[in-house]
C-alpha cells in the first residue's frame, strides 16, 4: 500500500509540475503567445510551425487548442489556419515528451531552489513567474524519478503483475486506460512521460506502452472537445476537428504498432525512450500527413457543426464570452472586451430609435426598445461575471487596468441603457399619449444634440477599443461642446416660454428633462477619455486655479 501511494504521489506531482509550468509561461508569455500565433497564418505550413513553437514553450497541445480556438471564435484566424496550427501543436508536445525523457533530474535541485528564490522574493512580478516555471519544471523532473522509483516494489506484488497482463491483452483497453489517463490529468504530456517512465522500470511492456501513448493522444483531443462544449460553434469546430484528425491518426498507425516494436525498438535499446520516439513519430506523420487536409477537415466542421444565425438568437446572448479563453487572461480580456463592444452596440441601437420616438411617436417602436434595456442588462451581467473568473494575480499591469477599463465601460453602458428607458417611458407618458409636439426650433435643437451624441457614442467606442490618446482628447473637447450647446438650448427655451410659444409651453418639462438627460448619456460617454489621458499624463489633475483671489465684497 505504501509503494502504490509513493506512485500516485509521484504522479500527482507529475502532472501538478505540468500544470505550473503551462500557467506559468501563459502568465509571462500569454500576449505574445497570441500574437504569435495570430501573425503567423500566412500559410498551413508557418501556422503548424507556430503550433509546435507555442505548444514547446506551454507544454500543453491542449492548452494551445483552447487558445486557438477561442482566435476562430473570435474571428481572428481562419478554421482551416487553426486546425494547422494543431497539426504543429501535437508535434511540440511530442518534442518536449521526448526532452523530459532524457535523464535530467540533476538539474531538479537548481531548478527548485531558483525558482523558490525568484517566486518568493518578486511573486505578482515576471521574475516571479519565471520562477514558477522553474518550480514546477523541477517538480516534473523529481516526480520522473520518483515513479521510477516507485514502481521497482510494485512490479513484484503478484496482483500488479496479473492486472498489466489482462491490460495487455486487449489493445482497445490500452487505448481507453491512456485517453482516460489523459483527461483526468489534464496532460497527455505527464501520462506520455508517465509512460515512458513505467516502460524504463519494466512495470509495462513495450508493447503495452505503445497503446497507452496512442490513447494519450486521444485522451488530449477528448479533453479539449469536454472544456469547449459549452463555448460557441466556431470554437468547437477547432478541437472537433483536431480530435477526427487523430482518430484517423490512430486509426491509420493502431494497425502497423507491432513494426515498430519488430524493426524500430532494437535499435533504441530502452523501452522508455521507445515510447517517447514512438509518441513523436506518430505525431510527426499525423501532422505532417494531414496538413494538406486542413481544409477538407474544415468543410467537414462547417456542415456538422453550422453557425448560429444571430439574427435568430437576438442581440441579448453573450457571442464573445469564451470560457475556454479564461486559461489564458489576455486572451480572457480580449473576449470581455468585444462583448462589452457587443453591449454598445445596442446602446447604440436604443439611441437610435429614441430620436425615431421622438420624431414619429411611434409608441410600439418604444415599447420595443425598452425592452432592450434588459439585454443591456443582461450583457453586463455575463460580462460581469465572466471577469470575475479572470484571476488578477495573473493580470500584467496593462491587463489589470484593461481590466478595470472594460467593467467601468460596462457599467456606463448599463446606466446610459437605463437612461434611455425611463427617457423613453417619459415620451410616451408627456408626449405620445397627450398628442403633444415640440416646436420647430425645439425639435432642431433635439436633433442636433442628438447627433452628436451618436458621433460621440462612436467616438468613446473607437477609444475604448483601440486607446487612442488624441481620440480620447477630442472626446473630452466634444464634451464641453455638448454642454455649451445644452446651456445654450436651454437658454433658447426660456426665450420661446417668455413669447408664449403654445408647443414650446406644453413640452417644456419635457424638453428641458430630455436635453438634461442627453447631456448626462455624453458625460457618460466621456468618461471612457480620462483612464487613458491620465495613463499618457495629458490629464490635469484639477480644474482648479493654484492661488485663487480672494473675494471682494
Amino acid at each position: 500500500m505504501k509503494h502504490l501511494l509513493n506512485l500516485l504521489a509521484a504522479i500527482a506531482l507529475l502532472v501538478w509540475g505540468s500544470h505550473m509550468v503551462r500557467t506559468g509561461v501563459l502568465r509571462v508569455f500569454g500576449a505574445n503567445l497570441r500574437n504569435l500565433l495570430a501573425r503567423s497564418m500566412s500559410n498551413r505550413f508557418t501556422a503548424m510551425l507556430s503550433g509546435i513553437g507555442v505548444t514547446a514553450l506551454v507544454q500543453s497541445s491542449t492548452a494551445t487548442s483552447l487558445m486557438t480556438a477561442s482566435f476562430v471564435g473570435q474571428g481572428m484566424i481562419p478554421l482551416t489556419a487553426a486546425l494547422a496550427v494543431m497539426r504543429g501543436a501535437d508535434v511540440g508536445t511530442a518534442l518536449m515528451a521526448v526532452l523530459f525523457s532524457t535523464d535530467l533530474s540533476w538539474l531538479s535541485p537548481l531548478l527548485i531552489f531558483l525558482g523558490v528564490v525568484l517566486f518568493i522574493s518578486k511573486q505578482d512580478s515576471t521574475a516571479g513567474r519565471v520562477g514558477r516555471v522553474f518550480i514546477g519544471l523541477g517538480l516534473m523532473l523529481l516526480a520522473l524519478r520518483l515513479i521510477v522509483e516507485a514502481t521497482e516494489p510494485l512490479l513484484a506484488s503478484e496482483a500488479v503483475r496479473t492486472l498489466l497482463v489482462s491490460v495487455k491483452s486487449d489493445f482497445f483497453m490500452e487505448l481507453l486506460l491512456g485517453a482516460i489517463l489523459a483527461i483526468v490529468a489534464y496532460s497527455s504530456l505527464a501520462i506520455v512521460l508517465l509512460i515512458a517512465a513505467m516502460a524504463a522500470s519494466g512495470a509495462i511492456t513495450a508493447d503495452m506502452s505503445l497503446g497507452l501513448v496512442l490513447g494519450a493522444n486521444l485522451g488530449s483531443g477528448v479533453l479539449a472537445v469536454l472544456q469547449t462544449a459549452k463555448s460557441s460553434i466556431e470554437v468547437r469546430q477547432v478541437t472537433v476537428g483536431n480530435l477526427i484528425f487523430k482518430i484517423l491518426g490512430i486509426a491509420i498507425v493502431a494497425p502497423f504498432t507491432g513494426l515498430w516494436t519488430i524493426y524500430a525498438a532494437p535499435y533504441i535499446n530502452d523501452a522508455g525512450r521507445s515510447a517517447v520516439l514512438f509518441h513523436l513519430a506518430f505525431n510527426i506523420l499525423n501532422s505532417l500527413g494531414f496538413i494538406w487536409f486542413t481544409g477538407i477537415i474544415g468543410d467537414w466542421m462547417r456542415k456538422l457543426l453550422p453557425k448560429e444565425d444571430a439574427s435568430k438568437n437576438g442581440p441579448q446572448r453573450p457571442r464573445h464570452l469564451d470560457p475556454s479563453a479564461l486559461s489564458t487572461p489576455s486572451l480572457a480580456i480580449s473576449c470581455a472586451a468585444r462583448e462589452a463592444l457587443h453591449q454598445a452596440d445596442v446602446v447604440e441601437s436604443m439611441l437610435i430609435g429614441l430620436h425615431n420616438v421622438v420624431q414619429t411617436d411611434n409608441q410600439q417602436l418604444s415599447q420595443d426598445l425598452r425592452k432592450l434595456d434588459d439585454t443591456v442588462d443582461e450583457l453586463y451581467s455575463a460580462i460581469k461575471y465572466y471577469m470575475t473568473k479572470i484571476s488578477r494575480a495573473e493580470l500584467d499591469e496593462r491587463e489589470s487596468q484593461r481590466w478595470t477599463e472594460i467593467i467601468n465601460f460596462t457599467i456606463n453602458m448599463e446606466q446610459i441603457g437605463d437612461i434611455i428607458e425611463r427617457v423613453l417611458t417619459d415620451v410616451e407618458n408627456k408626449k405620445i399619449k397627450k398628442r403633444r409636439q415640440f416646436s420647430k426650433a425645439g425639435m432642431e435643437e433635439i436633433n442636433e444634440l442628438h447627433a452628436h451624441l451618436l458621433d460621440n457614442l462612436r467616438l468613446a467606442m473607437s477609444v475604448f477599443l483601440t486607446g487612442n490618446v488624441r481620440d480620447a482628447q477630442k472626446l473630452l473637447e466634444e464634451k464641453a461642446r455638448f454642454r455649451d450647446l445644452e446651456l445654450a438650448y436651454s437658454a433658447s427655451h426660456l426665450e420661446r416660454l417668455s413669447h408664449n410659444t403654445v408647443q414650446s409651453i406644453e413640452t417644456s418639462s419635457l424638453h428641458i428633462d430630455l436635453i438634461s438627460d442627453l447631456k448626462r448619456i455624453n458625460s457618460l460617454l466621456c468618461s471612457v477619455a480620462y483612464p487613458i489621458l491620465e495613463s499618457a499624463g495629458a490629464l490635469a489633475h484639477s480644474r482648479l486655479k493654484d492661488d485663487p483671489e480672494p473675494t471682494r465684497h
